[in-house]
């Protein structure tokens, strides 16, 4: 499959503009990066990175001026139209600690640029003019047998951020992470990551069709005990390895985000309310978590109104259970709470007020519900 043809909609208008563009200056300009995986694997294209080689500092900022892209990060030549991410190749060397910490040069030898890669599969490039695939260090052969490799392991420990990475990766695509790449991993600290960090790439690993991938490298990396000073038993986590596993199918997509959470706090003991705090997530997940109960087996009809007091079970993330989606729409509480018959006003004109109120409120329901 050629990139053309590979393009969805939204692409293809930038994608030949900057083309034309750019096939009167150079031969070498090559899609990069998770680009070319997504491509070899069949998945859906959402932007592009381009590399464009043997063209100047000086000479790429005023093609970049006229094509009307924004820079991002000059100093690591890069630009943006649109979806599309341009960019000279570059070499990279850690000078400091954090992710901002590199000095950054030009490199127009394509092996040497595609060394900065973090995983074979993400270090290959396909010429957007010849579509000749270049394969330095074995990306299609990780492909093939499903399996996550690093590219340079010195340049990889530079960036413990990759770590999470290649747990998301696993958890994304079902593969499983060589015993070399496992052993650098291990070795690398996550003690120079920002909260934000951290969680931009858990939350790629929550919506992740893998999640006990995930669950079981973030183990055996210990990552929870890293982050969070937490550690799991071998029983608790093929406990939730096989609650993942097996209800995957049956998560609600506007609710995908929360289901990992869900697990690891009520299997694992984890305290959730703390993970928030510690890793600084958006206000959404807080309110989510706010009333969550877990409970281990089937849930009968009363439970379910018990649930649905406080919040409908459209929003209540053991939902995926067999069954309890179809129940609570017959009961009339998938989309809205269980009111039981019970309205605030009543409550109100017995005499209640303030935070009273919303304690009547419950007592009644669950009388209602006790008495059924």
């Amino acid at each position: 499959m050629t990139i053309e043809h590979a393009l969805p909609h939204h692409l293809k208008a930038p994608f030949y503009r900057v083309k034309s563009l750019l096939q009167s200056v150079t031969k070498r300009a090559y899609l990069v990066g998770g680009g070319v995986r997504d491509m070899m694997l069949g998945v859906p294209l959402h932007d592009l990175d381009i590399e464009v080689y043997d063209v100047s500092e000086a000479d790429f900022a005023r093609l970049m001026q006229n094509l009307g892209a924004i820079g991002v990060g000059k100093s690591f030549f890069v630009y943006k139209y649109g979806d599309v991410d341009l960019s000279l190749p570059r070499i990279e060397r850690k000078v400091g600690k954090g992710h901002k910490a590199f000095d950054v040069q030009v490199c127009h030898d394509e092996k040497q640029a595609a060394k900065r890669r973090d995983f074979t599969m993400n270090a290959m490039m396909l010429n957007i003019f010849t579509q000749e695939l270049l394969d330095f260090y074995g990306g299609r052969s990780s492909l093939l047998h499903r399996q996550i490799s690093l590219v340079d392991a010195t340049s990889f420990k530079e960036d413990s951020l990759r770590v999470l990475r290649g747990i998301q990766f696993s958890a994304r695509l079902g593969y499983k992470i060589d015993k070399e790449t496992l052993r650098v991993m291990d070795a690398l600290a996550l003690d120079d990551l920002s909260k934000t960090r951290i969680f931009w790439e858990l939350e790629k690993l929550f919506n992740a069709k893998y999640l006990h991938y995930g669950l079981y490298y973030l183990i055996k990396l210990g990552i929870f005990e890293k982050l969070f000073k937490m550690d799991f038993k071998k029983d608790t986590f093929l406990k939730m390895a096989l609650e993942m596993a097996r209800n995957r199918k049956n998560f609600l997509p506007k609710q995908n985000t929360y289901y990992f959470m869900y697990f690891i706090g009520n299997i694992g003991k984890i305290d959730i309310k703390t993970m928030i705090k510690d890793l600084d997530m958006p206000r959404e997940y807080r309110h989510v978590f706010k009333y969550q109960p877990y409970i281990e087996g089937d849930v009968s009809d009363a439970k379910l109104k018990e649930i649905a007091i406080d919040l409908p079970i459209s929003l209540w993330l053991g939902n995926y259970k067999k069954g309890v989606i179809a129940r609570a729409k017959r009961l009339d509480i998938f989309d809205k709470v269980f009111d039981g018959g019970i309205t605030t006003q009543s409550v109100i004109a017995d005499g209640f007020e303030k935070e009273a109120i919303k304690k009547e409120l419950k007592r009644r329901k669950l009388e209602v519900i006790q008495s059924e």
